[in-house]
């Protein structure tokens, strides 16, 4: 892992600990003072928030143990699993505070509010804000999906807080409350956001496309290199932020030698490993384009891509003469489901034109 990635990670996660830390206990002891269950609660959020940052802290130092025989890509991953449980915090959090605001509709009880105490609750709207913005902006930045689910837990808080001003006010200044109902709107909100918080990590969890653009600017490096006649059916996978591996299958001169390719292919190999972090194998399609018979069944195969829909290019086009076999592979997208109807179109309008010649065709997706 990047030690400036993980410092960053972890100033953060420490600063977000400090300060509602301090904000938990200046209003817990504001709210006992004052008899206000809102600043109590608002209190109690804040030490919520605290545990947050601290998994988050916890998970990047987890992060960074080294790959051993149980887990040979390391722990990169551990990273969405706080972000895991800081979403599920964040939903649990929000029921708890509906269930509450709930029963304060059916059994209303007398609020105790000052406008001292609003303002402490507005000081702490403005720092939520800052701190929810800044933990998010970094989040972002490092790729860590805790960070970016603490930020938003915090920002969420400040959201929270002006709900609670306005209800406040409402309370003082007409004598009308709606505390519950402003606590049951907040809940609603937390509830969403954490949900949403989840839904990304699980997405993480679960297994992503590659990274588009560490996509292309890997098929740019593996174009350009001499001896490599194209690339496609690249897959990225994930281990963790900046932590990938995969593999691509390469279209290489059926007249070069093991040799050559092993020579060019190694430097590759190691150079994208050196600059982009990435472990990245390689499979290998015999082609051979100059070839005249080559160029018309390229042809006939390309009018039938441009005709369908839903076939987006196709690649590894070899004929075995020996076997009067031909070798391609279709790139397709998610929304074709019948696979093997599209087999059976392409072979049929393939013998129209190649009567003698069978065909194995390969039908996939994209992955990044």
């Amino acid at each position: 892992m990047d030690t400036s990635r993980e410092k960053l990670i972890i100033r953060t996660s420490g600063i977000g600990i400090a300060i509602n830390l301090v904000l938990a206990a200046v209003k817990i002891l504001v709210g006992v003072a004052t008899s206000s269950i809102a600043i109590l609660s608002e209190g109690v959020n804040s030490l919520t928030d605290a545990l947050s940052s601290t998994l988050a802290f916890i998970g990047t130092k987890l992060s960074k143990k080294h790959p051993d025989e149980k887990h040979p890509f390391g722990y990169g991953r551990i990273e969405y699993l706080t972000g895991l449980i800081v979403a599920i915090l964040i939903i649990v959090t929000g029921f708890e505070m509906l269930t509450g605001s709930i029963q304060l509709v059916i059994h209303p009880e007398e609020l105790s509010i000052s406008y001292v105490s609003l303002a402490i609750v507005a000081v702490s709207a403005v720092i939520k804000f800052c701190l929810g913005s800044y933990t998010i902006k970094v989040g972002k930045k490092t790729e860590s999906s805790a960070l970016q689910a603490v930020g938003l837990e915090c920002r969420n808080d400040s959201f929270g807080s002006i709900i609670t001003i306005i209800s406040a006010l409402v309370f003082l200044l007409l004598g009308y409350s709606l505390d519950a109902y402003a606590g049951i709107l907040i809940s609603l909100l937390i509830i969403k956001a954490g949900i949403g918080v989840l839904s990304e990590t699980l997405s993480e969890i679960i297994g992503r496309p590659g990274e588009h653009e560490l996509a292309k600017k890997l098929y740019h490096e593996i174009r350009k290199t001499p001896g490599i006649v194209a690339a496609a059916d690249m897959m990225l996978h994930n281990y963790g932020p900046e932590r990938w591996s995969g593999s691509v299958n390469l279209e290489i001169d059926h007249n070069k030698t093991v040799g050559e390719i092993y020579s060019f292919l190694h430097a590759l190999q190691l150079r994208i490993m050196h600059e982009y972090g990435v472990t990245l194998v390689f499979g290998i399609y015999a082609v051979d384009n100059e070839h005249e018979e080559i160029r018309a069944v390229r042809k006939v195969i390309a009018d039938f891509v441009k005709n369908h829909a839903h076939v987006e290019s196709f690649h590894a086009l070899y004929i075995d003469d020996a076997a009067q076999k031909l070798y391609c592979d279709f790139i397709v997208d998610y929304a074709l489901l019948d696979w093997n109807a599209l087999d059976q179109e392409f072979k049929k309008y393939f013998q129209k034109y190649y009567p003698q010649m069978q065909v194995d065709l390969t039908i996939e997706t994209e992955f990044v």
